[in-house]
């Protein structure tokens, strides 16, 4: 019995068909794919501390960002459910404003330090205060972040949760955070002062130019 209900996008079948993988693929979406969160995929978010996340606006711009908090700062709500809190941070809120346009959302938790291994959540997305959130759930954790308090939560309808798998998720280590050996740009200042922010850091890298013929070449 197949476990989805969401449809592959044309683009998928249409590269399935190409490459070939269309068997394997009906395979995962069969075994792997589920419309809900299951037990263990709960288990899993309440036991993460960051996750990633991606939005589009209106116009199908997307943005990518991250959060962080304690384990379990991501709650579930029932298997169909989840939330993360936004708090007060450089007032731009990319990630929310999108959300008022567009409401579909994907989630990334990676597990980089035991078992090594990603869980996706893929669904439609809407904003709810605190206030709101709390009187319809009172056991929500008052301590996602310590000392600061929620100004609004994402709340997120699941479509589709979906494991990531193991092969190339590198082994991390948590470590105290500690400050680095060289003197660097303030935050503000990082990406805004290309010639303090890249001094003195040999091995740097550049990118090929628009252009050149290694510029944007993916990694099939």
């Amino acid at each position: 019995m197949t476990h989805h209900d969401a449809t592959p996008s044309d683009g998928e079948r249409r590269l399935q068909a190409h490459l070939g993988s269309r068997e394997r693929a009906d395979a995962f979406y069969d075994r792997q794919v589920h419309p809900h969160l299951t037990a263990a995929m709960r288990d899993f978010v309440h036991r993460q501390a960051m996750v990633f996340l991606s939005t589009a606006d209106a116009r199908g711009q997307c943005d990518a960002t991250f959060r962080a908090g304690p384990p379990g700062f991501v709650v579930t709500l029932d298997d169909r459910t989840l939330a993360y809190p936004e708090y007060r941070g450089n007032g731009v809120l990319a990630s929310a404003g999108n959300i008022t346009e567009n409401p579909h959302i994907g989630l990334l938790f990676m597990d980089f330090t035991h078992d090594h291994i990603g869980l996706h959540v893929n669904g439609s997305a809407g904003l709810v205060s605190d206030y709101d959130l709390r009187g319809a759930h009172p056991w929500l954790p008052t301590d996602t972040a310590p000392g600061r308090r929620p100004v609004l939560w994402t709340l997120v309808n699941v479509h589709e949760a979906y494991v990531h798998c193991s092969k190339h998720i590198p082994h991390l280590e948590p470590a105290p955070r500690t400050a680095s050996g060289h003197k660097r740009p303030k935050d503000a200042d990082y990406f805004t002062e290309k010639s303090i922010a890249t001094a003195g850091m040999p091995g740097l890298v550049h990118e090929a130019p628009l252009g050149h013929p290694h510029a944007g070449m993916p990694d099939l």
